[in-house]
C-alpha cells in the first residue's frame, strides 16, 4: 500500500455582503401612538416580544405607560428598569438587565424599546447588540441631549473606571423617536446640559446654525414648539450627514468629538458630579483656547463661543475640586490616543473643523501646550 501524504489545505470562506442598516428619525410630540401604530405596520415583524428598557426616572413618566400600551396591543412587553445616572451605565448594569431579560425568557425572537435619555439608549441599544448575538431595538428618546447625540448614528457603549464609553459596538436601530414634549418633564440643569452637543454640531458643520442659537436660545429654553423643531432636525441633519459617510469612525466621524477629549476626561475625574454635557461645554472652550493657541481659530471666535455656552447656563470653566494633573493622565484614555499621543479635533473658524490629512480630523498635540491650556481655564 502506497505512503498517503498530507498536505494543509487553505480554504476561503466568501461572506461579502450588502447591509441596508438604513432607519427613520421621527420628530414631534406625543409620539407614543406613532409609535404603536408603526409596530402595528410591521416595524419589528414577526417580533411580538419587547423589553421595555429604562431608568427610574423615566419609568413612571413614559416606561410604564409605554409597556402597558403595548401590552394592551398584544405585544407580550416587560419592564426592565436600572438607577438613573452615568453612573449605573456599565458592564455589570449590561449584565443584570440581560439576566433579567433571559429569567422571564427573553431569547433571540425579541425586540429591545429604550426609553430614556442617552444613557438609556447607550446601554439598551449595547445590550440589544450583543443579546443574542444581536436582536432589533427602538430608541425613544426623551432628552434634548439623547435627541442630540445618543440616539442618532448607532454607537453603544458603557463605561469602565478607567474611561466612558470604551466598550461598546456599533449596532443600528429599526428607528428613533425624538418626542419633543418629554422635554418639559427634564429638569432644567437637564435641559441646559443637552445644549452642549447641539452648540458642538454648530461648531463643527454650521455656522448659520450657530447664528439661530445666538439668536434664538431664549426661545429655545422656553421650549418654545417652532424653535425647538427647527433644531432638533438641524442637528440630526449634521449628524447623520456624518455617519452616512463614515458610519465606523474611521475619519470623518471623529469630528463629532469636538470638545469630548478634554470633556470626557473631565466627567469620569469628576465622578460624574458633571452632567456629561456640562463636561463637553467645559471640553469645547478647553480645545477652542488650544486651537487658538495653535494659531487655528480666532481670539474673537473663542469667545463667541463661551459666550454662547455660557449664556446657556452651561460651565465654561474646569471646577477647582479637578485636579489638573490627574486630569491630563484621564486624557491618555481617550480613543483617538494613538501610539501614546493625545490627538484633538481642532477648529479653523465656528462651522468648520481642521483637516490634517485625506480622512483625517485629529491630530496629536504636545502635553505641555495641553497642560498650558487646561491651567487657564
Amino acid at each position: 500500500m502506497a505512503e498517503r501524504t498530507f498536505k494543509m489545505a487553505t480554504l476561503n470562506v466568501e461572506l461579502r455582503k450588502i447591509v441596508d442598516d438604513s432607519y427613520e428619525i421621527e420628530i414631534g410630540h406625543g409620539l407614543s401612538q406613532q409609535l404603536l401604530h408603526d409596530l402595528e405596520a410591521g416595524l419589528i415583524d414577526p417580533v411580538k416580544r419587547i423589553a421595555v428598557i429604562t431608568d427610574e426616572t423615566v419609568s413612571p413618566l413614559y416606561g410604564e405607560p409605554l409597556c402597558d400600551a403595548l401590552v394592551v396591543e398584544g405585544y407580550q412587553a416587560d419592564l426592565f428598569v436600572f438607577p438613573a445616572g452615568e453612573q449605573n451605565k456599565t458592564r455589570e448594569m449590561k449584565a443584570r438587565i440581560e439576566d433579567a431579560m433571559l429569567t422571564a425568557g427573553y431569547r433571540r425572537d425579541c425586540c429591545i424599546l429604550a426609553v430614556g435619555g442617552g444613557v438609556v439608549t447607550d446601554l439598551a441599544g449595547f445590550v440589544a447588540g450583543t443579546f443574542g448575538r444581536g436582536v432589533p431595538f427602538i430608541n425613544y428618546a426623551t432628552t434634548l441631549l439623547a435627541a442630540a447625540d445618543a440616539s442618532v448614528g448607532g454607537k453603544t457603549a458603557v463605561d469602565t473606571p478607567l474611561a466612558t464609553n470604551l466598550i461598546g459596538l456599533f449596532h443600528q436601530p429599526k428607528k428613533v423617536y425624538l418626542d419633543l414634549d418629554t422635554w418639559r418633564t427634564l429638569p432644567k440643569r437637564e435641559l441646559v446640559s443637552g445644549m452642549a452637543e447641539t452648540i458642538k454640531h454648530a461648531c463643527i458643520a454650521d455656522e448659520e446654525f450657530f447664528e439661530f442659537l445666538e439668536e434664538y436660545l431664549e426661545h429655545i429654553l422656553a421650549l418654545e414648539e417652532a424653535p425647538c423643531e427647527f433644531m432638533t432636525e438641524r442637528n440630526c441633519e449634521i449628524k447623520y450627514q456624518v455617519v452616512m459617510q463614515d458610519e465606523r469612525e474611521s475619519g470623518l466621524r471623529e469630528t463629532l468629538n469636538l470638545g469630548h477629549t478634554v470633556g470626557r476626561a473631565i466627567e469620569t475625574v469628576s465622578g460624574y458630579r458633571l452632567l456629561h454635557g456640562e463636561a463637553v461645554a467645559i471640553g469645547l472652550v478647553a480645545e477652542a483656547h488650544l486651537s487658538h493657541r495653535l494659531g487655528l481659530l480666532p481670539e474673537a471666535e473663542v469667545k463667541r463661543m463661551t459666550t454662547l455656552l455660557s449664556r446657556t447656563g452651561l460651565p465654561t470653566q474646569i471646577p477647582d475640586y479637578i485636579d489638573r494633573e490627574e486630569l491630563i493622565k484621564k486624557l491618555y484614555t481617550d480613543k483617538k490616543v494613538r501610539n501614546g499621543r493625545v490627538r484633538f479635533v481642532l477648529q479653523d473658524a465656528i462651522g468648520s473643523v481642521v483637516r490634517f490629512d485625506e480622512n483625517v480630523y485629529a491630530t496629536p498635540v504636545e502635553e505641555e501646550t495641553v497642560r498650558k491650556v487646561l491651567e487657564e481655564i
